[in-house]
């Protein structure tokens, strides 16, 4: 198992302009951001990747936790360091609420496999989910994707795109063979780990600069509209 802690440095120091859920825009505070890799075939096999972050408000960093398998027998023990992750975030830390991009599927999956494995933990019990691919669509009433929504936001990734379909080849081929992981590039695996780590502070800096992209952008669609009518 590859497990990874890093802290990041938050230049941000005004939020107001976060994302306000029920009129509360400190949501962020008591938040993790969380993306899964994950391989399925036709019914989920494994957590490849578990990332999570929360905002540190003491140190203004962000603290960034992530596992990776590295074989058949990691495929259960990820899914208890995730089951662990969330209770002493919970518990300790009083962590509230989970944000996503279209994490849907990341609960599916890693709720089916909690269950395979019997690991006891229902993630949905501790934490509201706030999907934000699901709040843009509904506040713009326009489709979008994380990437299209990066740019809306100036987010620049370090990163280099890494498609679903080359992630999952990857983390079959780690389930199937015990060396794969020993002939795998470590360039490769933190590409891997690199890619997930941005998605989940990239999740971060869109939810506390919402109002400054989402809420002007609404704010000058109505201006067009009372013109033109």
């Amino acid at each position: 198992m590859i497990e990874r802690h890093k802290s990041i440095n938050i230049n941000e120091t005004v939020y107001h302009n976060s994302l306000e859920i029920e009129g509360d825009g400190s949501i962020f505070k008591d938040a993790l951001f969380f993306d899964l890799e994950h391989y399925i075939y036709r019914k989920p096999i494994c957590v490849g990747v578990f990332g999570c972050c929360y905002f540190d408000e003491k140190e203004n960093m962000l603290k960034v936790t992530q596992y990776m398998i590295e074989n058949r027998k990691d495929v259960k023990s990820i899914l208890i360091l995730a089951k662990n992750y969330f209770k002493l975030m919970s518990d300790k830390y009083g962590k509230k609420y989970i944000i996503t991009f279209s994490g849907n599927n990341d609960f599916t999956v890693i709720n089916y496999l909690f269950q395979k494995y019997k690991i006891g933990y229902n993630i949905e019990e501790y934490f509201k989910h706030i999907d934000l691919q699901k709040q843009y669509e509904k506040e713009k009433n326009e489709p979008i994707g994380l990437k299209s929504l990066e740019k809306q936001f100036d987010i620049l990734r370090d990163s280099e795109l890494i498609s679903g379909s080359n992630l999952a080849k990857t983390f079959s081929k780690i389930i199937k063979d015990e060396q794969y992981i020993h002939r795998m590039p470590v360039d490769k695996k933190e590409k891997i780990l690199l890619y997930n780590e941005q998605d989940v502070v990239s999740l971060f800096h869109i939810y506390v600069n919402w109002g400054n992209v989402v809420n002007n952008a609404l704010l000058e669609d109505n201006k067009v509209l009372e013109n033109e009518n």
